[in-house]
């Protein structure tokens, strides 16, 4: 019996992975406009970064990690999202000491969490996302949100909607926290257990429960914005106010909860509006987390990010009927017949790709009209073919594939032919 893939991962073939690699391409080409610089963290950390940085009251500590112990008892875990990999990184390399601040840095990279695989979601998957480190202007705020909307329109999204909301500094949410107990508790009884867990540790992850979302305490439950304190919504009104003038339409929702508890100000989402997208229509999350670094070691340092599932990506593009611009087609297939001109065409094919052309000869010994079809699969655009007696004279005969049109040129010649015909596509 042939061995499984494991369940909630994929198989990222040939014909699919061009999309992974356009989508990647175009998501550093506007890291590199906004001045993100790439960095690259370990697929295992300690366990212990997840507990103080994500949060132990979290689905994703409590239910979703992937945690084994090492041979030296050490207990890791592969990671589960990627800022808090990025905080550590940002700690143990001391880039809070460099002149240029804020530190802005982006990730693409396999993320894991055991849960329920169904539609865009699996068990490994990848995230790209974006930090930046060292800056309190609500203006880096508005220009976080900006990058993520500006990636979505160049892969060609129109049908986003951006959902924005403050969860306040910590008197804000202090306050906020002692009105939900006061909300929830009498009734707490009648929630799931996670929730009743959460109630006294972080009644703000009950609002971001999906059992209980229709308990009709959800509704009344008190809003955040209602408790901000001045300083917070100043913070608040000047985060929309520079969305609105780059042009960013959203919407504030007071329920909107990121599912970590680092988060402070600015929480923000962002959806698809596509019809037959699916249920979940969140394509991208993120906010800012100002005592992430302090928790795990490092000096006070404000930050802001977000992240987003390229799975996820993909099925958004594909339910807005984006096409993909990548060619599944080479330049040249050497048609080679008889013995010396199948070892020359070797030197041949050798050359071509040297020369910058997309090259492929028959590797099965196959018969020319066999041989021919394999070029029509490849959809290749030209084909050199010669034999024996023409390596004897010195010539080879090349065919545009599309116009059927062929001519013989001198063996010597042929690269440069191709090569000219290429430029000449352009």
């Amino acid at each position: 019996m042939a061995i499984q893939i494991p369940r909630g991962t994929q198989d990222i073939l040939p014909g699919t992975v061009e999309k992974w690699q356009y989508i990647e391409a175009k998501a550093k080409e506007i890291c590199e406009l906004y001045n993100y610089k790439e960095i690259r963290t370990p697929i295992f950390e300690s366990t212990e970064l997840f507990l103080r940085g994500v949060g132990d009251t979290t689905d994703v500590v409590q239910k979703e990690m992937y945690t084994f112990e090492d041979r030296g008892g050490r207990s890791l875990t592969l990671r589960p999202e990627g800022t808090a990999s990025v905080a550590r990184s940002y700690v143990n390399n001391k880039m809070f000491g460099s002149p240029t601040q804020p530190t802005k840095l982006y990730y693409i990279g396999q993320m894991f969490r055991y849960e329920r695989p169904q539609a865009g979601r699996f068990r490994q998957f990848v995230q790209f996302g974006i930090e930046a480190l060292g800056s309190n202007d609500p203006s880096i705020d508005a220009e976080v949100i900006a990058l993520a909307v500006e990636l979505y329109k160049s892969l060609g999204l129109n049908n986003l909607k951006v959902v924005i909301n403050s969860l306040g500094d910590k008197e804000s949410r202090q306050a906020h926290r002692d009105a939900l107990i006061n909300h929830f508790q009498p009734r707490i009884n009648e929630f799931c257990g996670d929730c009743q867990g959460r109630l006294e540790k972080n009644p703000l992850r009950i609002l971001d429960c999906k059992k209980d979302r229709d308990h009709e305490l959800m509704a009344t439950a008190p809003s955040i914005l209602d408790y901000l304190n001045e300083e917070s919504k100043v913070y608040f009104d000047k985060v929309v106010a520079y969305l609105s003038a780059l042009g960013i339409q959203y919407e504030i929702d007071p329920n909107l909860v990121r599912g970590l508890d680092y988060y402070y100000h600015t929480a923000f989402e962002i959806m698809s509006t596509s019809e037959g997208f699916g249920a979940i229509t969140t394509l991208c999350g993120g906010g800012r987390y100002n005592g992430l670094v302090q928790e795990i070691g490092g000096p006070e340092t404000p930050g802001i990010g977000f992240a987003l599932s390229i799975e996820r990506l993909i099925s958004a593009m594909e339910a807005e009927n984006v096409k993909f611009p990548f060619e599944d087609s080479i330049d040249c297939y050497v048609v080679a017949l008889g013995d010396k001109a199948k070892e020359t065409a070797v030197k041949l094919l050798f050359d071509l790709r040297k020369a910058g052309i997309v090259a492929e000869k028959d590797y099965q010994d196959k018969k020319m009209k066999a041989q021919f079809k394999a070029a029509d699969r490849l959809q290749a655009k030209y084909t050199i073919v010669f034999g024996d007696d023409e390596l004897e004279k010195g010539v080879v005969s090349i065919k545009e594939m599309e116009t059927g049109e062929q001519q013989e040129v001198a063996f010597e010649d042929a690269v440069a032919f191709i090569t000219a015909k290429k430029s000449g596509e352009r």
